[in-house]
This record gives C-alpha cells, sequence and structure tokens, in this order.
C-alpha cells in the first residue's frame, strides 16, 4: 500500500495566516522535524515548520501539569478560541505574567516591535487607567505571581515613577519593568532611583546582540554602549535584572552562548529569556526562512554553551508548548544546573514538587555543605522550590539568596503560522488590554491590538 511520507501525530485548530480564519490542522513528523499542515479554502496550503526536535516536542506531554485558572473569568465563550478573549473561561491557565503596557509611545522605533510602537505612536495612560489595570489584575490573581510594566518604552512615561509607587502598594509578589535601558544609561540618578524599589523588583533589559550591525538592523540604532552603561550601573547597584534576547535567524541566533556567558559573569543578572522573533506588529518576514522555532534557540543554547545539557532545559509545566527552562545555582565562582533533577512526574505532583534532590552531584552536595548554616539537611532544598517551575525562582535556604539562582528561559511567542488553539489555552503570559480585558500575549498581538479588533468582529460576524 502506498505510504505518506510523514507520520501523522495530533489534529488541532489553526488560523490562517492570511485571514486569521479558524481552519483545521495536522501535527506530523518528517525528515526528524515537526511540521503544521493546514488549508485555507479562500489562501490555500500552508506547510509550517514548529519543531526541529521530535523528541523533545513529544516529550512536552508529560510536563502538562493540571490547570490552575484565575480567580475570576471575565469572559463567555460564544464563537470559540481566539475569538472570545478576555479571559474567556474555557482557558485553562491563570496569568503567571501579566504585562500592563502603561504607554505606547517609546524612544525607539524597532523594526523587530510587536506593537508598532515610537515616538510619535499612540498615547501615555493615565495613572487612573494604570491603578484600574493593576486593581484587574489583583482581582483576578489576587497575589499576582508576575506583572510586568511594559509599552512602548516605560520609563518614558511623565509619571514613571508614581506608577513604580502604585504598583508597589498592590499586593504583587514580584514587580518588573520591560526597558530598552536608554533611561538608565543616560539620566544621572535614574538607576539609583530604581534600585530604592528592591526587593521584589527586577528590570527586564533588552539585550539583542554584541554585533552593532545586528543591534542596527533589529532596533534601528546600535545600542552597544547604551548597554554598557546601563550594565556598569546595574552592576554597582546589583538591581535584578534579566537579559532579554529577541532572536532573529541569520542575525544573532549564533550568539546564545557569548550572551549566556556574558551572562553569568554580571553580578546583577539573574538570567536570560530568549524569545524567537513572532510575526506581528512591524515585523514582517518570510516565515520559511526567517521562523526560529523554540527548539532551534534550545538546540543554540545547548550546542553554544558547556555548562547546560539536554537534561537542563526543559518544558515548563503550565504551558510546555510555548516555554523552556534551565535553572542553576551560581556557587563559589562555578554554575550547578538544577533542574536536571527534576522528574516530570514530581513537577506535577503537588504533594512532592516542593523537593528537588541533589546527592548524584557530589561536587555540588559539597558546595551546599559548605555554605549552608549548622543544622540544615543539604540533602534537599525544600521551601519554595516549586515557585522555580514558574516564572520567578526563589530558593529559601540559609545562605542561599535570589542572586545565587540563574535562569534561561526560552519564551515562544505563536503568531497565525503556528498558531495551536491547544497551547493557546495554556498560554500563561497575558497583557491586560486598554478596556480592561485580560489577553493572552499571542491573541492580543494578532486581534485585540488597537484596529486589529475591526477585523475580529468581521471575523465574528461571518460565522
Amino acid at each position: 500500500m502506498p505510504v505518506r511520507k510523514y507520520t501523522y501525530y495530533d489534529f488541532t485548530i489553526s488560523l490562517c495566516p492570511h485571514c486569521l480564519k479558524r481552519i483545521e490542522a495536522k501535527i506530523v513528523f518528517e525528515d526528524e522535524k515537526v511540521y503544521m499542515l493546514k488549508t485555507c479554502k479562500e489562501h490555500g496550503f500552508f506547510k509550517v515548520l514548529i519543531a526541529t526536535d521530535v523528541e523533545y516536542y513529544k516529550s512536552t506531554r508529560n510536563y502538562n501539569k493540571p490547570s490552575e485558572t484565575p480567580l475570576k473569568f471575565n469572559n463567555k465563550v460564544h464563537y470559540g478560541c481566539p475569538y472570545d478573549c478576555g479571559l474567556c473561561t474555557d482557558h485553562e491557565q491563570h496569568s503567571c505574567l501579566t504585562l500592563i503596557e502603561v504607554t505606547d509611545r517609546c524612544n525607539l522605533s524597532c523594526p523587530t516591535c510587536y506593537a508598532m510602537s515610537s515616538p510619535r505612536y499612540g498615547r501615555h495612560r493615565t495613572l487612573a487607567e494604570i491603578e484600574q489595570m493593576l486593581d484587574i489584575i489583583v482581582a483576578s490573581e489576587g497575589e499576582p505571581d508576575v506583572v510586568q510594566l511594559s509599552g512602548g518604552e516605560p520609563t518614558i512615561h511623565p509619571q514613571f515613577f508614581e506608577i513604580l509607587d502604585i504598583a508597589k502598594r498592590k499586593p504583587i509578589k514580584h514587580l518588573m519593568v520591560n526597558t530598552n535601558g536608554v533611561r538608565i544609561a543616560q539620566d544621572e540618578g535614574f538607576a539609583e532611583r530604581l534600585a530604592t524599589y528592591m526587593p521584589d523588583f527586577e528590570l527586564y533589559l533588552q539585550f539583542d546582540s554584541f554585533k552593532p550591525e545586528v543591534l542596527t538592523a533589529m532596533r534601528g540604532k546600535d545600542l552597544t554602549d547604551i548597554r554598557r552603561k546601563a550594565l556598569d550601573k546595574l552592576n554597582a547597584l546589583n538591581l535584578s535584572t534579566t537579559l532579554v534576547v529577541t532572536m532573529q535567524a541569520g542575525m544573532n541566533d549564533d550568539e546564545a552562548g557569548a550572551i549566556i556567558d556574558y551572562a553569568l559573569k554580571q553580578r546583577c543578572v539573574r538570567g536570560v529569556t530568549f524569545q524567537p522573533v513572532q510575526i506581528a506588529g512591524r515585523f514582517e518576514h518570510d516565515p520559511n526562512s526567517n521562523r526560529l522555532t523554540l527548539t532551534d534557540v534550545r538546540d543554540k543554547i545547548l550546542t553554544q554553551t558547556n555548562v547546560f545539557t539536554p537534561n537542563d532545559l526543559i518544558p515548563v509545566p503550565c504551558n510546555p508548548d510555548a516555554l523552556a527552562m534551565a535553572y542553576a545555582l551560581k556557587l563559589g565562582g562555578e554554575v550547578f544546573p538544577l533542574t536536571r533533577y527534576l522528574d516530570p512526574k514530581m513537577l506535577l505532583d503537588s504533594s512532592t514538587r516542593n523537593t528537588i534532590v541533589y546527592e548524584q552531584d557530589t561536587a555540588l552536595h559539597e558546595q551546599l555543605i559548605r555554605i549552608f548554616s549548622t543544622g540544615v539537611s543539604v540533602d534537599k532544598v525544600t521551601e519554595d522550590v516549586h515557585q522555580l517551575l514558574c516564572c520567578l525562582p526563589q530558593v529559601s535556604a540559609p545562605g542561599l539568596s535570589y542572586e545565587n539562582l540563574f535562569r534561561i528561559i526560552i519564551m515562544r511567542f505563536i503568531d497565525a503560522y503556528d498558531f495551536d488553539v491547544r497551547a493557546i489555552k495554556k498560554s500563561c503570559v497575558h497583557i491586560v488590554s486598554k478596556d480592561g480585558r485580560i489577553i493572552p500575549f499571542e491573541t492580543m498581538n494578532l486581534f485585540y491590538r488597537d484596529d486589529k479588533e475591526q477585523h475580529l468582529n468581521e471575523l465574528k460576524n461571518a460565522q
């Protein structure tokens, strides 16, 4: 009998990348890669690469934990995902990380910007609007895990520090500011004032490349000096910082290892987040030649560093299709990966997932003996390690602090090409829209940002 050249694996609902109508899709394995096959009646057939590692892709199903829902939903299901965002009652994951865009404006006009920000685009939110957004998150989460002030460039908001004051009064476990670092580098005293908001405060600092030509192509100007000056100030203050790498094929995908090595040497840096470009906003490129999958980025990290192994960079249980993580301890000038000791069954079992056993690594065991105080068990670190499985790690153990932890996150922002409704329902990175709805990051950029909702309404009316 004739045999297809691929192996059929799964079925899902996707989107036509041109008209954004919901269409059926197959997930198949072909030539050791994972593809999505789908056909729109109007725009034809699409074959989209979604993973370059079949075994890793299959393993993500082993990390899928029971859904943790928000305290309240704000929208009912009527048209079906992704047309009912708000969060709707069919969404399967609460907000691990919620963004508030305090301004549309930015002091840059990056060619890769998903939000179309620029010095003249849109407007600043008022303090009343921003506080209302924060209250919406608190109503949904109770004590939100991580809230990120974003934009545009949030630091150019004329009432930026008043916004921080409001946010710090809310029951938010950890507050982050997403920034390009320009004001930190250039404004005297700005970084010092930011440092007054520690602890439970962190910067999400744009850091794409060491190459001037790449920075110019991705950000519109060479920001090398800006990055250096900003990090000099942040290191002096030891202000917790995550380096954020927007990664584009053929531009900076050869720098993953160098950026991680650099980050490990910076006093203030707690980790690196890699975000493959999303085909949205100002970034419009050929999805076949420019697409970097999560597994592409994972492979580049593993091949460009000598610290992490495949068992260290694993799916994040709240949304394993879109997030991968590696955690390590920085002790005595050495780096000791942690995630290799995590059994998927342990991650998903609430009775055991707070425990990591280190007996298998003699060197790490000896380091822990050396730094832990008398009477503390060094075979297990049991306090608050469950938070390590979300967006922000903490280990509450004598002798250890947040400064000892280092994380790598790969955050895949799904677009219309690789849209998979199964993964979207588990999205845990959300944005509070201007009208107060809590919307997954991916669908926000497809349907709910500014004038895009007009097309969404047309799709709804056509059903």
